[in-house]
This record gives structure tokens, sequence and C-alpha cells, in this order.
């Protein structure tokens, strides 16, 4: 098969990428399990070439999978008469991330590794945006 189970059904390993991708997307760097940073590799990978196409039917492909959650929020003026900008990760996706990767052609992420993790020995890695 061409890609890993995680031990899961096929529900719960969607969901598991899904948050995943969307907690990658607005924090640009988690710690996790070598197996899931490789799964979720591809993932992220595919929502960032959607995010560079940028029109809206892949704005709304990537709707699908990303989760709807909030990734900033600040106020854009000074004062009292400044605006509230709130900002999901889809729209981080298709401004500030598409306009990063713009001339690059895939390979947007990076895997470390730390070494295992103290309960079970699971090989846990840190997966960021380059």
């Amino acid at each position: 098969m061409a890609y890993r189970k995680l031990n899961r059904t096929s529900s719960q390993r969607k969901a598991l990428l899904r948050d995943l991708t969307t907690d990658l997307i607005i924090n640009e760097r988690i710690t996790t399990t070598e197996a899931r940073a490789k799964e979720l590799r591809s993932a992220v990978e595919k929502m960032i070439t959607l995010g560079k196409k940028g029109d809206l039917h892949h704005r709304r492909q990537a709707a699908a999978f990303v989760r709807h959650e909030l990734s900033d929020v600040r106020v854009d003026g000074e004062g009292e008469e400044g605006e509230v900008v709130v900002e999901t990760a889809l729209q981080k996706l298709f401004g500030e991330l598409a306009s990063r990767y713009a001339e690059r052609q895939g390979g947007y992420t990076r895997i470390l590794k730390l070494g295992q993790r103290q309960g079970d020995g699971a090989p846990m890695v840190i997966i960021e945006l380059v």
C-alpha cells in the first residue's frame, strides 16, 4: 500500500491527518512521532501546492480538508480606530504560505529527529515548514 495505516480506521486516520495538517499550517512547527510526520508531509505538501494555485476550485478543495480554526487575531491600525483582523488556517495557507513558497517547486517541510519518547520508546521528530 502507498500509505501508513497508523493503527487506525480510515476515518480516524483522515481526522488525524486533517488535525495535524491544520496545526502545522497554523504553528509552522509541531512535535509528533516519525510515522505520523512522514505521512503528514504528503498531506501538507499537497495543501501548499493547492495554496500556490490559488483559484476558487483549489481553495474549495483545501477547505474540504483543512479544519476551520483561527490562525491569528490582531488589531490593524492605531488606538481605538484599529480593525480587528481574524485570520483562519485556510487564509494563512492561501496568503502567507502561498507567497512564501511561490518560487519553490516542492519540499516545503523538514523533519528533524529528536530521539525516543519516554513512555513507549516511539521515535519522535519535529516537522516544520522550511
